[in-house]
């Protein structure tokens, strides 16, 4: 499985962005997704996840209320929408797949999820 991530750049304080999370193939379907974060100097961290039928979402405190994540499985894609940027949004994004088929429940930590993207850079300017 290849997830290519891709809507990254550069916004102002306030600003929005949406970024895309295309998987190579159909069964992403059965699988719950997530999208991470990890700034300069950081650990990685979670920032948002959706269950295989989108039914279920999860967000971090630091995102809730500005961030949204969905998902269109006929077109094996994942969105984050990013409104209301701050400076501390910077970091580059990744999204994942949960390794686990067929769950319902969204999973917080990296060590659950097994594929990832490459990362795509977010720079929120002030």
């Amino acid at each position: 499985v290849q997830l290519q991530a891709s809507g990254g750049g550069t916004a102002q304080v306030g600003g929005s962005l949406r970024l895309s999370c295309a998987a190579s193939e159909r069964t992403v379907s059965s699988y719950g997704m997530g999208w991470f974060r990890q700034a300069p100097g950081k650990e990685r961290e979670f920032v948002a996840g959706i269950s295989r039928s989108g039914g279920n979402t999860y967000y971090a405190d630091s995102v809730k209320g500005r961030f949204t994540i969905s998902r269109d499985n006929g077109k094996n894609t994942v969105y984050l929408q990013m409104n209301s940027l701050e400076p501390d949004d910077t970091a580059v994004y990744y999204c994942a797949r949960d390794s686990r088929p067929w769950g319902t429940v969204v999973r917080t930590t990296a060590q659950s999820y097994d594929y990832w993207g490459q990362g795509t850079l977010v720079t929120v300017s002030s």
